[in-house]
Formats: C-alpha cells, structure tokens, sequence
C-alpha cells in the first residue's frame, strides 16, 4: 500500500484499535487460480511476540470455501481493515476562497497486515474461536446469546462445517488520511462541512480529524 509520510500510522496499539473496532476484514491470498478474497470478522490477539511482531489475527473459514484448500505453505497473506472514510470536497476548503487551486478527495483509515497463515482443524480451538467472537459482539446486549443457548449436536454440526485459520503478524502498514496535508484552515473547513452533512459516517471521521487539528 502507497502511504505518503503525513498519512503514515506507525502506532501498533492505534492499529490493533482499528482491527479491534472494525473486524470485518479482507482476507487476501495468492491461489492456483489467481488472486482469491474472503470477507471475514477477525479476532485480534494484541499479544506481541518474535514471531508475531504485531499481534496474532485468528478467524474461521467454511469449509466448504477452497481457499483455506489453496493456501501455499509458507506463503503471506494480506488482511485488510477499513475504518473511517468519507469523500472530501473542495468548497469546504478556506483556500478555495483564496485562490480557487483545490480538487476533491477522499479521507480514510485502513490497517494491512500481512502473516503467514497456519490451518486448524481442532475442534477446541474453534469452539473456543466462535465463543469469543460472539461473545466479543453480544457484549452489551440486554438479550446476549451465548454459544451454549444453541443444542449441543447442533454446534458440534456447524463447528465441522468450519476450519480455522490463525495468522502471526509480521508486518502492518496504516494509512490514516484525514487531510494533515492542507493547512489548519483547510481542515477545520473539512470538519464544518462533514458536520453539517451529519452522517454517522462523517462524524466518525469528524472525531478522526478533530485529533490532528
């Protein structure tokens, strides 16, 4: 991924946030048949170690879905996690008034992080996998489902229908675009108009931008 310098996140915490926020990530893998890409929601253990500079990323595949089949041993791949984004345009910019030299944009975070996956097909492991993230996305809620509400067979049933994948993190990239590179003026103009717009969206990026000024 391009990242000019102002852009550039270096922050491992702000980059587990995202995945941690946004977990619905892509899974990027070379195949026989070309390039393959599986939408997927991720858990991220922040744990780091040597082999696991960034933290460990784990998630679950059908089985019936070939690539978990067509992963070369050895060989990366990429998951991608998008945040924040919303489209930018040039008449909230201040300089627009001084000399009209403006174009639209696009504002956005994004985490890549790249790992060598390894395969699971132990059935504790993905039970111990499907209970945290539903336990991860039921927090909260005044009626949370817990794995043990489904019939046991039932769950024994779906868990063999699924493989595990869990992917050591060796290298992250973050790009945090969220106009560093226009003046003071230009980006409090960019808050203005995403506020008057009021999605929720704009306000996320709003809170995003708010941190730069």
């Amino acid at each position: 991924m391009y990242v000019p310098g102002h852009f550039e996140e270096t922050s491992v915490e702000v980059m587990q946030a995202l995945i941690g926020r946004q977990p619905l990530g892509t899974l990027v893998a070379m195949t026989p048949r070309g390039l393959e890409a599986s939408h997927i929601p991720f858990l991220i253990d922040n744990e780091t170690s040597p082999s696991a500079s960034y933290g460990t990323l784990r998630c679950h595949l059908a089985r019936a879905n070939p690539l978990w089949r067509d992963l070369a041993p050895g060989a990366q791949v990429l998951a991608i996690f998008q945040g924040a984004e919303s489209y930018i345009s040039p008449s909230w910019y201040a300089s627009k008034r001084d000399h009209g030299k403006v174009v639209p944009t696009w504002n956005y975070v994004t985490v890549h992080a790249y790992g060598t996956p390894r395969v699971i097909h132990d059935a504790d492991w993905l039970r111990a996998l499907v209970a945290g993230l539903t336990d991860r996305h039921e927090a909260g809620r005044t009626d949370r489902w817990q794995l043990g509400d489904a019939p046991a067979d039932y769950v024994d049933k779906m868990l063999n229908a699924i493989v595990g994948v869990e992917i050591p993190v060796t290298r992250m990239v973050g790009s945090w675009k969220l106009s560093q590179n226009r003046s003071a003026a230009d980006r409090a103009g960019v808050v203005a108009g995403l506020e008057q717009e009021g999605a929720t969206e704009a306000q996320d990026m709003v809170a995003l931008i708010r941190r730069t000024l």
